[in-house]
Order: structure tokens, then sequence, then C-alpha cells
């Protein structure tokens, strides 16, 4: 899955035009590189999110095209 979409779908950013822009911009890296929006997430990659002062660190724990907003938190685990 293409990680703006998955970031999109676990609903840690809003719209997946806002993640394509975040990837752009060089505020995702994925395992402590920049990532394109186009980079496919496997199950084990660490993200990374700077969001202006502050930073989210999260692993990727299962991946899934649709989910509920109940489940979405179960697709990653918040490391910081």
């Amino acid at each position: 899955m293409r990680l703006d979409k998955f970031l999109k779908v676990s609903r840690i950013i809003k719209r997946r035009t806002v993640a394509n822009e975040a990837c752009d911009q060089g505020r995702v890296t994925v395992n402590g590189k920049p990532a394109k929006a186009s980079y496919d997430v496997k199950v084990g990659d660490m993200l990374e999110l700077r969001f202006g002062e502050k930073t989210m660190r999260a692993e990727v724990v299962q991946i899934s095209e649709h989910v509920g907003k109940d489940q979405a938190a179960e697709l990653y685990k918040v490391l910081s």
C-alpha cells in the first residue's frame, strides 16, 4: 500500500492530499530515510512524522485497505 494511502486509512493524517504534501515536504521518514508518497509500506516499517515542533514515531503493525474508525489505531503502534 502506498505511504500516503496508509497515513489516510490509519487516520494518522486526515486527508490523502495532506499526507501527499507532507511526504513531498520531507516531513515523513520511513526507517530513517525521507520517503515519497509512493513508497510501498510494509509491516514492521518505522514511520516518523514531524508536525511543527512535535514528532510522532510509529511502527506499522498491519496493512488493510479499508478499516472502520475504531480499528484504525490497530494498524500502527505509537512509539513516542
